[in-house]
């Protein structure tokens, strides 16, 4: 881990952090005061951000240096021996190339900024078969260190993603080249758990009873079915079957991108309860004529990023609600399934999980009986949120 300190000598402070897997110790002559200290951290992030970023030159920033000639050694050091067996950079960039197609494209992006910008930078000119455990731990440090635009640092889910990536390189370059890949039993960080906040029936109808007009069936249907996000906004009234009283979930729209859903389990068909039917027979006269159901001005699918800034926390605000984020009205939907003693396997069905794990370890507090499975309790439960708003209308 990068740190300032100070030398028990002469009291002078000195940088210690790591460059290709060598620990670097560059002395100053600027003596131990929290001014001097917050000026040399400062010159620290910039080093570990060039780092990082693949474009430190050690030579340039400590141009006489006695590391200079051990880290040129280290880089002679890790020329290849052997031709089969490559550089971590150049193998990283094959298995990039090879596993990209299997990958949705907002994914593929974030693996590749992760691979370019943190992993090759890191491992840079070292043989894939001569990596150590302890480079892999030090790698993990320099990623806990990383510091976002807001000052704090990366999240343990994100350094996770960090990790696993760079654990599947290793796995697939072991498997390939007869080796026992370095990574072991090193464990991922432990995530704190998030509490959910869905709404309650009466906040539901506050909600729907105080929103822009336009956006009642919107808001509606997906407290109501517990669609993702990019579901509800990727919904084409093709797959809004009136007949059977059914959503086909079948695309999603993810940062713009009409693509595949989140995965196969995701591509299901809900039950539509009283409520939605109704909104979905409200809204064909208006967008009808249109391929997706819900749409701006101008046709054309909604962007969520403005829905939620320029609708929807304005609506929390407005009504004097906590500020959420719009995936709670999926947890809403779960916890007023449970709540209405629906059957979990219906539930995880209308929600597109695989099993019902996710349920009950997410929602157990909402869990009362396990007794019915066909939504009609779920169904008269939304007509009675309904009837509140129209009863006050």
């Amino acid at each position: 881990m990068a740190s300032i300190n100070a030398r028990k000598d002469t009291g002078k402070l000195y940088f210690d952090f790591r460059y290709r897997n060598v620990r670097c110790r560059e002395q100053t002559d600027l003596k131990d005061t929290p001014a001097n200290r917050k000026r040399m951290q400062a010159v620290l992030e910039r080093i570990q951000a060039s780092i990082l970023l693949g474009n430190f030159t050690y030579k340039e920033m400590f141009p006489n240096s006695s590391m200079l000639k051990k880290i040129d050694a280290t880089e002679t050091a890790n020329l290849r021996e052997d031709d089969q067996v490559p550089f971590f950079q150049d193998f990283a960039e094959l298995w990039f190339n090879e596993s990209k197609v299997q990958w949705r494209k907002t994914h593929l992006s974030s693996v590749f900024q992760i691979i370019n910008q943190r992993i090759k930078p890191f491992f840079y000119g070292i043989r894939i078969d001569s990596i150590k455990k302890q480079q892999i731990l030090a790698f993990r440090n320099l990623v806990c260190d990383v510091k976002k635009k807001n000052g704090q640092s990366l999240s343990p889910s994100t350094v996770n993603r960090h990790m696993k990536i760079l654990r599947a390189i290793l796995l697939e370059a072991a498997d390939r080249f007869g080796f026992t890949s370095p990574y072991g039993n090193i464990k991922p960080l432990k995530v704190p758990k998030t509490d959910i906040k869905p709404f309650t029936p009466d906040e539901i109808a506050l909600l729907l009873d105080n929103c822009r007009e336009d956006f009642y069936e919107y808001f509606l249907i997906r407290v109501f079915t517990g669609m993702r996000t990019g579901e509800v906004d990727g919904l084409k009234w093709k797959y809004v079957d009136f007949d059977n009283r059914r959503i086909l979930v079948r695309e999603t729209i993810v940062k713009g991108e009409l693509s595949y859903t989140k995965n196969d389990f995701s591509q299901r068909e809900i039950q539509m309860s009283t409520p939605v039917y109704d909104a979905f027979m409200a809204m064909k006269p208006r967008t009808g004529s249109y391929e997706y159901v819900f749409v701006n001005q101008v046709g054309k699918p909604l962007k969520h990023d403005n829905v939620t800034k320029r609708v929807w926390y304005p609506l929390l605000k407005l009504v004097g609600l906590e500020k959420r984020n719009p995936y709670q009205l999926r947890h809403t939907a779960a916890t007023l399934w449970l709540g209405a003693g629906e059957n979990v396997e219906w539930i995880a069905n209308q929600m597109g999980h695989s099993n019902t794990e996710m349920l009950f370890r997410v929602y157990s507090r909402y869990v009362p009986n396990l007794t019915r499975r066909d939504g009609s309790e779920a169904d008269r439960m939304f007509s009675k949120v309904i009837g509140v708003i129209k009863n006050e209308a």
